[in-house]
């Protein structure tokens, strides 16, 4: 632990412990050989990195024209000496580690910040192994749903949760990255102060998050300083320049549009044969691009009952190949990849050894895997994420006082008052309920002995008036909870903290939360107590108390 990094003690949940996690998620990480048709490699990254790195296959000229440009932007952002080594390391032969987001506001959720520290230790175990890598965060400034970047939740007074959410305008569907931000951002700015309080990492926002800033400009200035003495390399999708090097993998796409789809849609019904679900629903006229119309981002539509000449829609456009061939050879700027072709076009433009990310990244690998070796010859491996919630001293306070875990806050905001309730009642009473049951299993264990040498018929008779003695003490300690529950508000506002602080909106923390307030709270010495968190070998999802 480096000097003034906060002390922390951490344990492990398995994901099969955690709700709404998807089963193909949870056997990729522990069952790996139920899943292996539609992974190429399995998730620990040391079994396999120097055997990988022999297969990937990166054109030189591309090495050098995607250097200059990620020189370009990250001068931009006021990169850091250590992304500049790390660039002219890539530039130099090295290969890449990536993992991407979208660009939320004030740098979105907490688990942001898990991907970039999760690249930064994968692609360090690379290069101590002897394959030299670097870490690189794709920023998704083409994604098109403002609603979901333009918002943060960050915990306020008395275990209250605030929201705080820019007012950006632009045409509907415009891609984030053209958006910018007015003068309303220092409102928001201050708002934010009265909840972060003065750190440097407060004010490394407030010099991100400016008037004239962009979404993707201000996470790249935010994550620039945040991630400096590690190196990060960011890279903004949007830039014309990395448009027009990835021209020849959008026109294979539409070229081979056919092929596409047919191993696409194969590959979802062998996910649903197994017993999973697909990510992404592919239908008839699902293609692997989107465009620019008028400002707004919308998807290039396959015909597959049009003439040549009107294979393809784009909004009420019928259009035929060639001709969409040729707008992409003429604008290749105008043009993406959906959720699909997006890693594929990562590695056109990087030498990745392996991508980062969460559960729904790993599914949508399950399906894009065969995009990938179709178009690329190669299927990335993908490594999950560095996932944990993060415990603050009052939560800490309240899970130990109640005698609570993590788990028992996987319920509705009801169910978990009442186990406050339940938890609370007074000693005297909770031994009474303890004592009772005591007495009912052994006075029941000795009926069931002398029943059974006298006659064993009426064993079952004794084991149901065994559970309906049980039943109704149970239900007596749950009347008491509710009991109590309605004399006591401070228990309300227990749970209130509880659910919030560690499970807000019914999901996990790492997803709800934004990751400037745990910084802002403990300082930015906390990613480096999070990254020396991070094990290879280890893909559980961490408790961590600080």
């Amino acid at each position: 632990m480096r000097k003034g990094e906060p002390q922390v003690s951490s344990e492990c949940l398995p994901f099969s412990g955690i709700p709404h996690v998807s089963r193909l998620f949870t056997d990729f990480l522990y069952d790996y050989p139920k899943v292996q048709s539609f992974y190429r490699r399995s998730p620990y990254i040391t079994e396999w990195l120097r055997e990988e790195v022999s297969s990937i296959r990166y054109p030189a000229k591309n090495r050098q024209a995607v250097a200059q440009i990620l020189q370009r932007q990250n001068e931009s952002w006021e990169a850091s000496p250590q992304t500049l080594t790390n660039i002219a390391r890539l530039r130099a032969g090295a290969a890449a580690v990536v993992t991407g987001q979208q660009v939320g506001l004030f740098g979105g959720p907490l688990f942001s910040l898990y991907k970039a520290l999760t690249a930064i230790k994968v692609g360090n175990v690379a290069t101590e192994m002897g394959v030299d890598c670097v870490p690189v965060f794709w920023l998704a400034t083409e994604d098109h749903d403002v609603a979901e970047v333009n918002r943060v939740s960050i915990p306020g007074p008395e275990g209250s949760l605030q929201t705080l959410a820019a007012s950006i305008e632009g045409p509907t569907d415009a891609p984030v990255g053209t958006l910018r931000f007015d003068a309303q951002i220092r409102t928001l700015l201050e708002q934010a102060r009265t909840w972060l309080g003065e750190s440097p990492a407060a004010q490394a926002l407030r010099n991100s998050y400016r008037p004239g800033e962009t979404l993707g400009s201000a996470f790249a200035r935010l994550f620039a300083f945040l991630f400096a003495e590690w190196g990060v390399v960011l890279l903004d999708a949007s830039d014309p320049e990395l448009h027009q090097i990835a021209e020849p993998l959008y026109g294979e796409a539409v070229r081979r549009n056919a092929e596409l789809h047919e191993a696409l849609a194969t590959r979802g019904r062998e996910l649903e044969a197994a017993g999973y679900q697909q990510q992404v629903k592919v239908t008839a006229s699902s293609s692997l691009l989107f465009t620019m119309s008028d400002g707004a981002r919308v998807p290039v539509e396959r015909n597959p009952d049009g003439a040549n000449d009107k294979a393809f829609e784009i909004g009420r456009e019928a259009i035929g190949q060639q001709e969409l061939l040729a707008r992409i050879r003429s604008s290749p700027e105008h043009f993406s990849g959906n959720v699909l072709l997006r890693p594929v076009v990562q590695d056109f433009l990087l030498p990745t050894l392996a991508y980062t990310g969460g559960a729904a990244e790993v599914a949508y690998f399950a399906q894009a895997g065969v995009v990938h070796e179709k178009l690329l010859g190669r299927t990335t491996p993908i490594v999950p994420r560095f996932s944990a919630t993060l415990v603050e001293s009052k939560p800490r306070r309240l899970l130990d006082q109640y005698r609570l875990n993590l788990t028992d806050l996987f319920h509705s905001p009801e169910q978990l008052r009442e186990t406050l309730a339940g938890r609370a009642l007074p000693a005297e009473l909770q031994a009474a309920f303890e004592n009772a049951e005591t007495s009912l299993r052994h006075s029941f264990s000795a009926i069931r002995d002398a029943l059974g040498r006298l006659d064993r018929t009426l064993l079952d008779a004794a084991e149901n008036a065994a559970a309906k003695m049980q039943h109704q003490v149970d239900g007596l300690r749950a009347r008491a909870a509710r009991a109590e529950l309605r004399q006591a508000e401070v228990l309300r506002r227990h749970s209130q903290v509880l659910s919030n602080a560690l499970y807000p909106h019914q999901a996990l923390q790492e997803r709800e939360l934004a990751g400037i307030y745990f910084l802002a709270r403990h300082g930015t010495e906390l990613l480096g107590t999070l990254y020396n968190g991070i094990h290879a070998d280890c893909l559980d999802h961490q408790v961590i108390s600080l």
